[in-house]
This record gives structure tokens, C-alpha cells and sequence, in this order.
């Protein structure tokens, strides 16, 4: 499932999770104690949600963010260990979040959200892969990756942010956005949309390092035809949406989808296999607002399957899903999401992390 079209689908989703014949206790002291677990690296990052009722519980407080909790926000995931956010998009709902000719700006209380958390990312050693989309009228991925118009509204907003942020240090390069699915391959389109984005990021800037996030792990058919679409695809990140958050994937049977894709990607190699991790589960079990999971009973065990397969493990989001107690910066429910961040600071704490 791609969770920026909010579709509905059946399956493990919610907060807690049992394992059968093992007791949930011995789980979590075997999955706590385990040195391989990789931490989370990064964390999706927006200004607003694009659609639908799954932000409900942050945009508001995100929309009324000065540029001093911006600050802060960078500066409190910066805490926590991660150093990679990915800018999910520069626009929505028709409106841009920075100035341009392109769309009418969306009202925020931070005059200019972009430069803010690029300039404290600088401050703070975070890099960001920043969005280039989210311009059209909808969030109808085919059209997006179609359409010609909107193809050059796209690439007409990179030339634009460039210009207007590519001076951060914190500019580590760009997320194309609208995300392709496994069924089980890439669909066609999905490579000439992937390399038109990366050739315009490429003469902007060389050295520019760029992610995707497709989706529908559970088709996944790593053959020889699927390694030759890697071969083709010209990007630096594949981070496979692990949809255990949205339903789509049993967390049992996550393992397995990842290991498929990392022989895949050793075989390809070209770009890395990096985890887009699902914190959440929906409210009223398929669909509806997105709430933080429960670090003990579940995310422990979406780690510990991803981790011996990929380079990375970020995660759909700490923003609104995760806060750091009394944060000056509090995006999002209070009691589920100090929670969840209490209970990873604790164990990430306990770990030997360099």
C-alpha cells in the first residue's frame, strides 16, 4: 500500500502484537538484547500531510510552527541518533510552502518553513533529501509520473529550490516522491519518471544523493527481469516501504520480502536497499488518523526483521508520531507519542551505537 494515496487494506496493523508459543516478554528481552539491530537512521519529514485524515492529530500544530520550533524540531531528532530526513513535499493542496510563481504560497507560521529547517540542519548535521513534487491537483501517483505539464512544473520547482536553498550543506540531495508499487515489477513508466527526476538533480548538482520509497512489498518477484529494472533505475536509494503500519505486509513475512530485495540489489549493483519503516497504525484499523505503535509489542520486531538486509532503517515519521517529553516543539497526541519516544530513547540508550 502506498500510504500517500491512503488506500485501505486488511492485515497487521495495530498497536500491539503476539507472537504464537512464544511469551511477549522473552520476545522482547531476545529482540532487545540483539547487537544487529540497526537503529533508525532517519524519519520522513513534512510541513503538512498531503491528504486525507491520517495527519489530523499534527497539522495544525505543524502549520502554526514558528521558525523557532522548526529549530528545535531539527535540533530534537538530532538527538535521538538520526541524521537523515526526507522532505516528503515542497506543496500541497495546491498551495506551495516556499515562494514561487508556480502555485500560491500555504500560510504557515514560519514565513519560510524550507530555508528554516534546512539552516538548522545545517546546524545541527542533519542531512535532508528534499522533495521536488506533490504539484498536482491530487495525489494520482500514474498522473504525476505522466502527465508532460506537470513533468515540467517539476522540473521547473528543482531549478527553483536549487537556486534558492542548494547552498545548505544540510541539501544532501532530492526524494522523488511519487512512489512506484511491486505487482511484482515497476510499472513502465515508473523508470522514465524516476530518471527524468534524477537527470534534472543530476545537472543542478553532480554529487547529489537521491531516494525513493516504492511500495507493496509483498509482490515482489526479485528475478532476473526485476534485477535488470534496478539495473536501469538511476538512483542512489531504493527504500522499500515496509507496510507492516498500513496492513499490507505481516510483520512474520517481512524478513523474507527483504532479503528477496537485497539479493536483488546485490546482484544489480547500482543503487542501496535502505528500510522506509512504518511507525503507526490506523485508528480505526484500516484507515482514518495514524497513531504511534507500541515500541515493545511491535516496532522492536519490525527492526530486528529489516536489519540484516538493508543499509538503513528510516521510519514514517518522528513528526506528530514521536515527541521528546515537554518538547517545545510538540507536534501530535501527547501521552502515545512521549510514549514511543520514551520507549526507543530507552532502548537506543542502552545500546553501543557510535
Amino acid at each position: 500500500m502506498d500510504r500517500r494515496h491512503f488506500l485501505s487494506m486488511l492485515g497487521l496493523g495495530a498497536v500491539g502484537l503476539t507472537l504464537p508459543g512464544v511469551a511477549q516478554a522473552d520476545i522482547l528481552k531476545q529482540a532487545a538484547a540483539n547487537p544487529n539491530i540497526k537503529p533508525i537512521s532517519g524519519s520522513w519529514f513534512e510541513f503538512q500531510h498531503p491528504g486525507g485524515k491520517e495527519g489530523v492529530y499534527w497539522d495544525k500544530d505543524l502549520r502554526q510552527f514558528t521558525a523557532a520550533q522548526w529549530r528545535e524540531k531539527i535540533r530534537e531528532i538530532s538527538e535521538t541518533g538520526m541524521e537523515y530526513l526526507v522532505m516528503m513535499n515542497v506543496a500541497a493542496h495546491g498551495k506551495a510552502f516556499f515562494d514561487t510563481k508556480l502555485a500560491p504560497k500555504f500560510e504557515m507560521g514560519c514565513e519560510d518553513p524550507i530555508e528554516t529547517v534546512l539552516s538548522a540542519a545545517d546546524e545541527f548535521g542533519v542531512k535532508f533529501f528534499v522533495s521536488n513534487d506533490y504539484w498536482g491537483p491530487d495525489l494520482d501517483a500514474h498522473r504525476m509520473m505522466t502527465d508532460r505539464e506537470l513533468g515540467k512544473k517539476r522540473n521547473q520547482s528543482m531549478e527553483e529550490i536549487y537556486k534558492k536553498y542548494g547552498h545548505h550543506k544540510s541539501f544532501y540531495g532530492w526524494y522523488f516522491p511519487n512512489e512506484s508499487w511491486l505487482d511484482p515489477y515497476f510499472c513502465d513508466f515508473v523508470i522514465p519518471y524516476v530518471n527524468e527526476c534524477a537527470q534534472v538533480a543530476k545537472s543542478l548538482n553532480a554529487n547529489c544523493v537521491n531516494i525513493i520509497a516504492p511500495y507493496n512489498i509483498k509482490k515482489e518477484k526479485c528475478d532476473d527481469y526485476f534485477v535488470r529494472q534496478l539495473e536501469q533505475l538511476n538512483v542512489e536509494i531504493v527504500a522499500y516501504q515496509d507496510g507492516v503500519g498500513v496492513g499490507a505486509t505481516r510483520l512474520e513475512d517481512s524478513a523474507r520480502y527483504y532479503e528477496n530485495l537485497s539479493k536483488a540489489h546485490q546482484k544489480a549493483g547500482r543503487s542501496r536497499i535502505w528500510a522506509d519503516m512504518e511507525l503507526f497504525y490506523f485508528e480505526q484499523t484500516t484507515h482514518g488518523s495514524l497513531l504511534p505503535a507500541d515500541f515493545n509489542n511491535r516496532i522492536i520486531h519490525q527492526m530486528e526483521a529489516i536489519s540484516p538486509f538493508v543499509d538503513k532503517i528510516l521510519v514514517y515519521q518522528y513528526l506528530g508520531i514521536m515527541n521528546k517529553p515537554q518538547s517545545k516543539a510538540h507536534a501530535g497526541l501527547r501521552g502515545e507519542t512521549v510514549r514511543l519516544y520514551n520507549q526507543y530513547m530507552d532502548w537506543y540508550n542502552k545500546q553501543n551505537f557510535k
